[in-house]
């Protein structure tokens, strides 16, 4: 039985991104569920690594913080003086010194390259016995980026930084996507003998890949079928852009998986985000983090899901919600606001313009319209009236609330926490509860009302008011 080839992954995040113009560093900007740094460890996993080594350099107690979330295996070593990515490699190289096999070298900045190219990359690489192999990409606009010149018989002779190359090699659009494999053993050799002979006097990694042509090792090329994989952000107006092709990415691929999708350009799905067939997501939504839409639910227009389980069948509409479950066949919506601990059973209902916080619904339970419902438990087919408000704080503490089973609450009522109504009650509208109402009771709290005759026309006399009640009271008196 053979063995599985020994793999290191090496991640190449030491620089400051000084376009960005941001306190954050670089790799950790984020675009659909991952920073740029997380795309690239997500890309770089089915390679199987031994060790995977994140070289940091500007802010690097931020990256390690971020890494210790995401990679907690993953190994940061310190590029204190950013002397150019050779020297980036070597420290790596140094912080694993019982590697062998193959190395993956990735930059920390190409969000879109897919786990695909990267096996693809490896699988080529091994296959050809290599030294050194890297990743190409065929673009429109090459400005800026590193080019890869071939020799007579179609091989990489080298590769040439653009500050470095004559106007004949600048003309070349194939480029160096800064992603490699090598052999481990020959780039511990190749890198000592790198030297700062060039524009910005730092050592290139990519002049390895002469070095090694030099002396007859294999080196390669391998084409990434879709430029746009290999393309990075150094700056914002780049991240939007890499933003809006993840987008159509992740679009594309839910609307083949029989994901219905009824404006893709305003919809925006994380790539944490699990949709399945037959959802139905509308315009101007936005499901985020740790959000599973099941079949037959219908997201939106204009509603924002975070961390947000939406049961088969649901209906969610105009509605912002963090971290709720949202039960089978239950309705939300239109203006409604589900905060976090808010779970609702099967077709249970959250109105217009209702909020909860850390409230459970039974199934079939209704809190229709204008209420707000914090640390609640509400029983099932128990229905809350409009304006009604669940008075859990008390400037100190928060105190729950339960209503039981097939339990009415009427209009404009006050429930002060804690509180208890039990199965099969009633409320009447325009109460302040702040006792127990015995199942099958009704609680009442209204003071008895009197009219005072004559009020408006004492002291509201010569109003619009007086005048409709003078005219209402001539009219009574002919009639």
């Amino acid at each position: 039985m053979s063995q599985a080839p020994r793999r290191t992954v090496v991640v190449l995040a030491a620089g400051e991104g000084k376009r960005m113009r941001s306190a954050t560093p670089k790799v950790l900007h984020s675009l659909l569920g991952r920073t740029l740094l997380g795309h690239v460890l997500a890309a770089a996993a089915p390679a199987a690594a031994e060790q995977t080594i994140v070289v940091v350099g500007h802010k690097a107690d931020q990256v390690r913080e971020h890494l210790a979330e995401i990679a907690p295996t993953a190994v940061p070593v310190l590029q204190a003086e950013q002397n150019g990515t050779g020297h980036a490699m070597r420290i790596a190289l140094d912080a694993a010194p019982d590697a062998a096999g193959t190395v993956v070298v990735l930059n920390g900045d190409v969000p879109l390259l897919r786990a695909e190219t990267v096996t693809a990359l490896i699988e080529a690489h091994e296959a050809g016995n290599r030294a050194a192999t890297v990743l190409a990409a065929a673009v429109d606009d090459p400005t800026g980026l590193g080019r890869i010149v071939r020799d007579a018989g179609g091989g990489l002779a080298r590769i040439v930084e653009e500050r470095d190359a004559s106007a004949e090699v600048r003309a070349i659009r194939e480029i160096n996507a800064g992603i490699y494999a090598f052999d481990v053993a020959q780039l511990r050799t190749a890198l000592g003998k790198l030297s700062t002979d060039n524009d910005q006097g730092e050592e290139y990694l990519t002049d390895v890949f002469g070095l090694l042509a030099e002396v007859g090792s294999a080196v390669g090329v391998h084409v990434a079928a879709d430029a746009r994989e290999t393309l990075g952000a150094n700056d914002r107006a780049q991240l939007a852009g890499l933003r809006a092709m993840l987008r159509d990415r992740i679009n594309t691929d839910l609307m083949r998986s029989g994901v219905s999708i009824l404006d893709p350009a305003t919809t925006w799905i994380d790539v944490t985000v699990t949709v399945e067939p037959d959802a139905v997501i509308d315009q101007n939504s936005q499901l985020r983090g740790d959000t599973r839409v099941e079949t037959g639910a219908v997201i939106g227009p204009d509603t924002t899901l975070v961390d947000t389980a939406v049961g088969a069948g649901a209906t969610v509409l105009r509605t912002h919600s963090i971290g709720a479950e949202i039960g089978p066949e239950a309705t939300v919506g239109p203006f409604s606001y589900l905060r976090p601990g808010t779970r609702m059973g099967r077709k249970s209902k959250v109105g217009g313009f209702v909020e909860t916080k850390n409230a459970e619904l039974g199934d079939g339970a209704k809190v229709p319209h204008l209420t707000y419902v914090g640390d609640a438990t509400i029983g099932a087919k128990a229905n809350i009236g409009a304006g009604t408000i669940f008075a859990n704080y008390d400037g100190v503490n928060k105190h729950r609330t339960t209503v039981g089973e097939a339990a009415f609450v009427g209009s404009d009522t006050v429930l002060i926490a804690p509180v208890e109504i039990g199965p099969g009650a009633y409320v009447a509208a325009g109460s302040a509860i702040d006792k127990r109402v015995p199942p099958g009771n009704l609680g009442v709290t209204r003071a008895q009302q009197r009219n005072v005759e004559g009020w408006t026309a004492r002291r509201r006399a010569g109003t619009v008011s007086a005048e409709a009640a003078e005219r209402a009271a001539d009219k009574g008196k002919v009639e």
